[in-house]
């Protein structure tokens, strides 16, 4: 099958309008580090569904803050098409401090909607907890094994 036949079926799947992933990673942010693969986006979109499902996300720039002051623990997932970058530079560097994993995925449209919320999120926190928590452990070690910029 040619590269084109390929497009085409994905397109056909996934309704034609959605970007690949190669599109998404052009308009991330300079500051957009570590990203996340294609792979380990997906599946970090799929635990934040499933989190979002039994509400256990935090969604949002001042929530996730607020939270992670109150020192609730959880991966930290930021959108790296987001601007302004002064909206949530900071974040990274909370995280740091705290020791909470962090990852960036390229799209905010594509997290807000996997968190359950028609409109675009800049950041979500995964809570822990029993009922998803294979896809947690299996996210979090991943992201945990992304290099930290320097």
């Amino acid at each position: 099958m040619t590269k084109v036949k390929k497009e085409k079926n994905v397109e056909e799947e996934t309704g034609g309008t959605e970007k690949s992933y190669q599109e998404l990673i052009a308009s991330v942010n300079p500051i957009a580090n570590p990203l996340a693969s294609r792979k380990l986006s997906k599946k970090l979109y799929k635990c934040v569904k499933k989190a979002a499902k039994i509400k256990q996300i935090r969604l949002g720039i001042k929530q996730v803050q607020k939270f992670i002051n109150k020192g609730e623990r959880g991966i930290v997932v930021l959108a790296g098409d987001t601007l302004p970058i002064d909206v949530y530079s900071h974040l990274p560097i909370v995280c740091e401090e705290r020791n909470l994993p962090y990852a960036y995925v390229p799209s905010k449209v594509d997290l807000g909607l996997s968190a359950g919320s028609k409109r675009p999120s800049c950041v979500v926190m995964i809570k822990p907890n029993d009922e998803y928590k294979e896809s947690y452990d299996e996210c979090l070690e991943e992201v945990t094994a992304l290099p930290k910029p320097i």
